[in-house]
């Protein structure tokens, strides 16, 4: 396979959505020798917070001198961005390789989704690679995710918020449910989780599986007076939770507070508060995409800009909150341009504008057609904030950084559409 093969395959497993379940990726994973037997992890599972405490845990794991595994989704620009060796993102060739390996031996009467597909090439390239430790993030929810196969060293549930609704459940309870999935017998679980009723779950789980449960509160964010590289409040909050789990394992992989501090120091972690410079232009881009995100992220917006209100450049989904997303964010922007998501599921520039206004929002809004009359249409602004979708950072990064190199179809493989109700059975080996 060429690497523009293997991405033409893994459009096609895209078009099977969203399957939960934990068969399928097993057997996959047992058609290659089951690599995750050779492998250590800890799973990180969470509704707000997950990807950047991953950034978080590999940052200072690979300070500390061992080579690390990073999974997580979705990717922003290029598709090797999910498997990440030392921080350095999949080779092309290195991903046609496996892609076709796995295709070649996989059981011919099965039929995996792209998720599970990319999780077990994931497992490949780290097994290939000899990584001392993956840091591993659940997909969507937990209990029945492709990469719940594995029994990690800790589990890690970074918040539980209303997201993925139509999947994981209509409650609070019902997410936390899902989210506890990754809690295995006898391996502890930590959480920064604060809603009482999330929290409950978590316990009345571990207590079930013997896990011992930490739960990093307030107090414990509070103490932990470390310098954090990523900007926000909440930010502070998934550091702490990467300190308390590294200060938890470190009888199997030694970690001093200096190389704490540097990690979280140096952690990089793109589309999140992420801060651009471009001539007397200030861009920052965070892929807030949810009602707690969004209030993440006006809550950093207020300590690191107080006083300030940037334009705001906005792009969402459908199968989010975007009304309410939309019009808390309104207040916080001098005025607002819209512009379309590549996905089906975009709302459209026009139908957002016109919910803002019937919210009364206060501000000038301007739909655009495409995400580049959107950039134009703040070529001049000294401060623009882009927000409201992580797919849609991930198109206006692309063009802020030229990434022209690339083959922007790679980011249309973070597009999956799950039926308006899935069902969500019980799987008989997973845990939960």
């Amino acid at each position: 396979m060429t690497p523009a093969e293997a991405l033409a395959f893994l459009h096609q497993l895209s078009q099977f959505g969203f399957q939960p379940g934990l068969e399928s990726t097993r057997r996959l994973a047992a058609s290659v020798g089951n690599p995750h037997e050779r492998l250590r992890f800890i799973h990180v599972a969470g509704t707000n917070g997950k990807g950047s405490t991953c950034a978080f845990l590999e940052s200072v794991y690979r300070t500390a001198g061992f080579r690390t595994g990073l999974y997580t989704s979705p990717h922003l620009v290029r598709f090797g961005e999910r498997i990440q060796v030392n921080r350095q993102i999949l080779p092309d060739e290195t991903l046609a390789r496996l892609v076709s390996e796995l295709r070649q031996r996989m059981p011919p009467d099965l039929q995996p989704t792209f998720f599970e597909f990319t999780t077990v090439v994931a497992l490949m390239a780290f097994a290939e690679q000899e990584v001392d430790l993956v840091i591993w993030e659940t997909g969507l929810g937990g209990r029945l995710d492709a990469t719940n196969i594995v029994t990690p060293l800790a589990s890690v549930i970074t918040s539980i918020g209303l997201d993925h609704m139509q999947v994981l459940g209509n409650t609070v309870g019902e997410i936390a449910t899902e989210k506890a999935g990754i809690i295995k017998p006898g391996i502890p679980v930590l959480t920064a989780v604060d809603r009482a009723d999330a929290l409950e779950v978590l316990r009345y789980r571990a207590r079930e599986l013997d896990s011992h449960c930490v739960v990093v509160d307030a107090n414990a964010v509070g103490r932990m007076t470390l310098p954090v590289s990523l900007l926000g409040p909440h930010q502070r909050v998934n550091a702490t939770l990467a300190v308390v789990t590294v200060r938890l394992l470190r009888a199997l992989f030694p970690v001093s507070d200096a190389q704490i501090a540097h990690g979280l120091a140096h952690t990089v972690w793109a589309g999140r508060m992420q801060l651009l410079q471009r001539g007397e232009q200030t861009w920052l881009l965070d892929g807030a995409h949810n009602e707690d995100g969004v209030a993440a992220f006006r809550r950093a917006l207020t300590d690191h800009f107080p006083g300030r209100y940037p334009v705001m450049v906005l792009g969402m989904l459908r199968d989010k909150a975007w009304r309410e997303m939309a019009s808390h964010l309104a207040p916080a922007a001098s005025r607002l341009v819209i512009a379309p998501v590549s996905s089906p599921r975009t709302v459209a520039p026009n139908e957002l504008r016109q919910a803002l206004q019937e919210a009364g929002c206060g501000r000038a809004v301007r739909a655009c057609e495409t995400v580049d009359e959107a950039l134009r249409a703040v070529g001049r602004e000294p401060f623009i904030a882009v927000t409201g979708s992580l797919y849609f950072i991930g198109e206006c990064l692309e063009r802020l950084e030229a990434q022209t190199h690339c083959d922007r179809d790679e980011r249309r493989l973070n597009d999956w559409s799950p039926p308006p109700q899935v069902p969500r059975p019980v799987d008989p080996k997973a845990p939960g």
